[in-house]
């Protein structure tokens, strides 16, 4: 007999519905729900009374591990002992499913190419020796980053990259439009003066009136090639939108105004939005507020950013403001993996599909991981619940 786990009592959450009712594993595949499909025989069983039964989270979009290995400006831990120690933090979060995005170009954070290049190959090695959760890797390319052509096909062409969006973060641009908004946010982050970040801002630009945008659309289509899904972000217009198209994107990230992201929607383009923008109530720059987006059926991914912890509560946050629980799970798990082609085995409590489950329960309102399970093994689980 196969390893078997049965989660008894919970709210299941379906692609199109809640019930309250069980869920079996066996041998890593979601076997049967609700006693549809099998049967538990001698399973072990988890008691989910009282919480809720969601699918992994799928996270196309999060730069933290950036952070782990590089708190502040110039200080950088191990990478070993910095991915190990994250993935921890990232099951406790129920996310079952990560694409650390790891950004080529600009100085901000983590972004030296030897820096970058190591870690995706450390990526590629942990996967392949052992993993709590599923990584991947989601290669932000800055446009001006004119040197890193080269260590981006090398990537692509070894199979490291699992997504690949293009940015463009220089003054003037996307995020960045308001006059000072780089210069504000490089001093912060980096701890630089003025003096040097003007050397910044004047290099970057002269980089980007250097960009070779065919060569943009060749790096796109060897992604594409692959089956490797190409996305935008910061749209600011529909003309950037239309850009974006040209270069094979079907995911449009954080866009900056909802005129745009009802552009990109009826372009056939997803559109994801970030979790700390739906947790906070609005986004800190100012710019689109995401439950706006949401409500008005444009938005139908969520995305970490740069906080994991956001990604559950943000669900349980659009539920409070009147999105169905089950549509609120989906922009964090079926749609995502939808958006990387994967919704055939992941992102959805379906039987046959890979088990990768967590059990929900709430401490004072906040929903709280009490169990995640990957691959049909509990890899994370907390008794201070009960």
């Amino acid at each position: 007999m196969g390893k078997r786990l049965a989660i008894r009592g919970g709210l299941v959450v379906r692609p199109d519905g809640v019930s309250q009712g069980d869920l079996t594993i066996e041998d890593g595949i979601i076997a049967a729900i609700d006693g549809a499909g099998g049967s538990a025989g001698d399973s072990a069983d988890i008691d989910a009374e009282g919480c809720w039964v969601l699918p992994g989270l799928v996270d196309l979009h999060c730069d933290a591990i950036e952070k782990e290995i590089e708190p502040r400006p110039n200080t950088l831990f191990p990478m070993e002992m910095a991915f190990l120690q994250f993935e921890r933090k990232l099951a406790g979060h129920g996310i079952t499913t990560m694409l650390h995005s790891l950004s080529l170009g600009v100085g901000l954070s983590l972004r030296g190419e030897h820096l970058v290049g190591e870690m995706i190959e450390l990526i590629a090695a942990m996967r392949k020796e052992r993993a709590m959760i599923r990584h991947g890797v989601h290669l932000r390319y800055e446009v001006s980053h004119l040197t890193g052509f080269e260590l981006a096909r090398r990537l692509l062409s070894e199979g490291l990259l699992d997504y690949l969006s293009l940015m463009d973060h220089a003054p003037g641009q996307g995020q960045y439009h308001r006059p000072g908004a780089f210069e504000r946010y490089v001093m912060k982050n980096q701890g630089v003066g003025v003096d040097e970040v003007a050397a910044i801002v004047e290099e970057l630009q002269e980089r980007r009136s250097r960009v070779d945008w065919s060569k943009l659309k060749a790096l796109t289509a060897q992604a594409r090639a692959a089956g490797i899904a190409v996305a935008s972000h910061d749209d600011d217009t529909a003309e950037a939108v239309e850009r974006s198209l040209g270069f094979g994107a079907t995911v449009s990230e954080f866009p900056l105004n909802l005129d745009t992201a009802r552009f990109a929607s009826a372009q056939g383009m997803g559109l994801c939005v970030g979790a700390p923008n739906i947790v906070r109530g609005g986004s800190h720059d100012g710019n689109l507020k995401a439950s706006e987006a949401v409500r008005e059926g444009v938005a139908d991914i969520l995305c970490s950013d740069y906080h994991p912890a956001s990604l559950l509560h943000a669900i349980f946050c659009l539920e409070s403001e009147g999105v169905p629980l089950h549509h609120a799970v989906n922009m964090a798990t079926l749609n995502p993996a939808a958006a990387l082609g994967r919704e055939d085995t992941l992102g959805s409590l379906e039987i046959g599909k890979r088990a990768d489950v967590i059990v929900v329960g709430k401490i004072r309102g906040i929903p709280v991981v009490r169990c995640t399970i990957v691959d049909g093994t509990v890899v994370h689980e907390t008794r201070d619940m009960d």
